[in-house]
């Protein structure tokens, strides 16, 4: 206990009628101080790490590829750096929280404050300012991470633009150091090779030969794989022999995709299992590995033309050229990327043998100069066929703009090269090359996917056809695959050749990676960050909760309850219950894994209470009932109900209303709530069978068991009339002149009760009328007529009473039969359950 005046415990006394107790609600100073010490350890290491990274960044000023990885690197720290800032911010507010509670220091000459206020107001006080001291230091951080990246991309963009202009001098001098240099390199890259092959098979046989073993197993598993799946959709020999424009859009681009894509995974595993193995030398694996990639892409270009220009079957081409002129078009496109992937190839030699820059300078030279005339030769190709006209014709010149452009390409190339500007001239020959492929590729597999995608596209193509008969798919079916496939074909392309076309222009793959993961993420929408991944993650945590749910469902209801022996109406609740409580948490579960703050859904009970309280219960109320509706889905659309007077087919099911249509082709929109909180009749609910029961009536006249018999017959003869469960025909009540019956019949399909119905009433007229049974319905009689009074009527009623009962003539057999007297039918009306005739 603290001894303090009397004014001082009345102030101490105030301050806890208005705040709570402060010995309470001061947490520890170890516990306080803890997170900020974290924070600073945090912090220093970014320190260190930001100058390792600011050592190797000027080491690496010069390498493109290695200035990329640092910058990801960079990027990463300056998150971490913002992050171990954000984390101070909670304790920072509450600091900010409980000093406004204290309220300011006493003024000079008020009474002094309490110690233990006093204490912890200068607790919290430095508290605060170690946080803003770490905020400080974070904050310098950040703007150092953020210099540090900023100039390694200005250094990247410099070494971009120094490799594409910078200028050599051409000349004789150059042209003969370069041919020195090269028999000099062609004796260091065969010793070189030689000395690799002779240390392998000595000292590295046995991981050689395992490394290609497993290569060669590769590439078998891979041929075989993609020759059983794609082999027959792609094999031009076993389709059509006149194709579609559907089918020959997709031939070509996937006859280009899929062996790319085998290569490219066999090169890939190659040079793993080589490097796995320590088969490679650091000298050695560039070569292997680039001469892997020149195979891969010769494979690409070769295939793409093929597809395209199809020089040996006219019928698959895509573009209207004579044959002649697709086969110098193909062996053109060939050429170029020959000599580009041999440029390629020669410049690592160099690179790795260590020639002079100057040699690898006169081998681009030629390469482009090469590549120059490839492209002016194309322009003097006469592939135009024109209208009319075969395709194994001579053909016809290029348009003038397009040859021109070719003639300007070619020279333009050829002048940088000779300017000196050979690596803006070689870059631009392997742009017309691999650019220019990856974008026809592109273009074939965006009108692949808009094709496929069409209503009806699918199922006339060959993939089409093997679904519908492998699977059964019916039209809707393959429409909806033909949609998927399309969506699948577009983002293929997006995902595939978009990053082939930034590589080709500089960038590299950490650059690739790093906007990768930004977009699937972090997308900042305002102050909104929105993770593609996250909401992946999401919806398959809310997938996988789903399915345990209703597991958990049928093995609690078929294992436990069942054996429990416990009530239908108990089993169902508890299931229901079940069902509900496992939804609702997956659905926590699905929006806490992508990424949303669940406090945010106070806000949501918050506006739904206000909107209640304002009168919008009704609207609320709907809007809850058709949740549940949707949820528990009583009905679904197309099923027959009845709520009320209301009876119709379900159209539609939305969260306010529900859309029905009447038998007279009425739409009825009926609010959600009336289908909670009135009987529904849903008479397609689970499956379509229902009873359908027409009231016969006859008269005493009738023999009951000839009648049921008949009514049963003439249900067995309807082909709609299902034999399980069996036709009934029922005596069901004696009437004063009647008898009646009820045929009862169960149908497939209830909905065609009403044409059922009708054939059989009519049925039963025509065989009860052949067979002598007397009218299917009722008859009234009505008495006699009666003469009215008169002479005549005077006479014979004097008559009667001079000659006594006995003088009355008997009224003949047939009036006694009453057959004389006026009958008509007895209006009746026939229902059948959920008939409405």
């Amino acid at each position: 206990m603290f001894a303090v005046s009397a004014p001082v415990m009345a102030q101490q006394q105030q301050q806890q009628q208005q705040q709570p107790a402060v010995k309470a609600a001061t947490p520890p100073v170890a516990e306080a101080a803890s997170p900020q010490a974290q924070a600073a350890e945090q912090l220093e290491a970014a320190r260190k790490n930001l100058a390792r990274l600011t050592d190797q960044a000027k080491n690496a000023k010069d390498d493109d590829s290695r200035l990329a990885e640092l910058k990801v690197e960079i990027d990463a720290a300056t998150k971490q750096i913002i992050a171990t800032s954000v984390a101070t911010r909670p304790r920072l507010n509450e600091i900010k929280a409980r000093l406004a509670e204290l309220g300011d220091p006493p003024a000079e000459g008020a009474p002094p404050e309490a110690d233990v206020v006093a204490q912890e107001r200068k607790r919290l006080l430095d508290e605060r300012g170690e946080i803003n001291a770490l905020t400080g230091t974070a904050e310098d951080l950040s703007i150092q991470a953020t210099k540090l990246s900023n100039s390694i991309t200005a250094t990247r963009r410099a070494l971009f633009s120094n490799t594409l202009l910078k200028h050599t001098d051409i000349n004789g001098s150059m042209v003969m150091d370069a041919v020195a240099s090269l028999a000099v390199e062609r004796q260091a890259f065969v010793r070189t090779v030689g000395s690799w092959l002779t240390f392998a098979w000595n000292f590295k046989r046995l991981p050689l030969l395992s490394a290609l073993f497993f290569s060669l197993c590769a590439a078998l598993v891979l041929l075989a794989g993609t020759r059983k799946l794609f082999f027959p959709m792609i094999r031009r020999e076993f389709l059509s022999e006149e194709p579609g424009y559907i089918t020959r859009l997709s031939v070509a681009f996937w006859s280009t995709m899929i062996p790319t894509a085998a290569m490219a995974v066999f090169a890939a595993t190659s040079y793993f299992f080589l490097q796995a193995f320590k088969v490679l030398r650091p000298d050695i694996a560039p070569i292997i590995s680039i001469t892997l990639a020149i195979c891969v892409a010769l494979l690409f270009v070769s295939t793409l033309s093929n597809a395209v220009l199809a020089p040996k079957q006219s019928v698959w081409r895509l573009v209207r050229v004579s044959d002649r002129g697709a086969r110098l078009l193909a062996l053109s496109i060939f050429a170029m990327a020959v000599v580009n992937g041999l440029d390629y190839l020669a410049g690592t030699i160099s690179e790795v043998m260590g020639s002079p820059v100057i040699l690898t300078v006169v081998k681009s030279l030629i390469a482009t100069i090469i590549i120059g005339v490839i492209l002016m030769a194309m322009s003097l190709i006469r592939p135009i066929v024109p209208a009319g006209e075969t395709l194994d014709g001579p053909g016809k010149p290029w348009p003038r703009a397009v040859s021109l452009l070719f003639v300007f390409t070619g020279v333009a190339l050829i002048i940088a090269a000779l300017s000196g500007y050979v690596g803006l001239a070689r870059f631009i020959a392997t742009q017309i090359v691999m650019t220019g492929a990856i974008l026809v590729t592109m273009y074939i597999g965006i009108l692949t996917g808009k094709a496929v995608a069409k209503q009806n596209a699918l199922g006339d193509t060959v993939v089409g056809r093997y679904l519908e008969k492998r699977f059964g798919l019916e039209q809707v079916a393959l429409d909806q695959t033909g949609l998927v496939a399309g969506l699948g074909i577009y983002v293929l392309v997006v995902l595939f050749f978009i990053p082939l076309i930034l590589l080709q222009w500089g960038f590299q793959i950490a650059d690739i990676e790093a906007w990768a993961y930004r977009i699937f993420t972090d997308i900042n929408i305002g102050s909104i960050k929105i993770s593609i991944v996250g909401i992946l993650a999401g919806i398959l945590m809310f997938a996988a909760g789903y399915v345990i749910t209703r597991w958990f469902q049928r093995w609690l209801d078929g294992n436990v309850m069942a054996r429990s022996r416990v009530d239908t109406g108990v089993r169902n609740s508890v299931k229901t219950g079940v069902g509900y409580l496992g939804i609702g948490l997956a659905g926590l579960i699905g929006v806490s894994a992508a990424g949303f703050d669940l406090s945010n859904l106070a806000l949501v009970a918050g506006a739904l209470s206000l909107g209640v309280g304002f009168g919008l219960q009704n609207i609320v109320s709907n809007f809850v009932s058709g949740l549940i509706l949707l949820v528990e889905r009583p009905f679904k659309v197309g099923d027959w109900v009845v709520t009320g007077t209301t009876e119709g087919f379900v159209k539609r099911i939305s969260v306010r209303a529900t859309e029905i249509e009447t038998f007279q082709r009425q739409t009825i929109m009926v609010p959600n709530s009336l289908f909670i909180n009135a009987s529904v009749g849903n008479w397609t609910h689970k499956n379509k069978l229902g009873r359908s029961d027409i009231p016969v009536t006859v008269s005493y006249n009738s023999a009951p068991r000839q009648v049921m018999d008949t009514l049963l017959q003439i249900a067995a003869a309807h082909p709609l009339v299902l034999k399980n469960p069996e036709p009934q025909a029922v005596f069901t009540a004696f009437g004063e002149a009647t008898m009646t019956f009820e045929l009862r019949v169960y149908l497939a399909d209830i909905v065609n009760g009403n044409g059922v119905r009708n054939d059989l009433r009519l049925a039963i007229y025509e065989r009860f009328k052949d067979d002598g049974l007397g009218a299917p319905f009722p008859m009234e009689e009505l008495e006699p007529d009666v003469p009215p009074p008169g002479p005549e009527t005077d006479a014979l009623t004097l008559q009667a009473d001079a000659a006594g009962p006995a003088a009355v003539p008997a009224p003949p057999e047939d009036t006694v039969r009453r057959s004389g007297t006026q009958r008509r039918p007895r209006r009746v009306t026939v229902e059948a359950v959920g008939d409405k005739d």
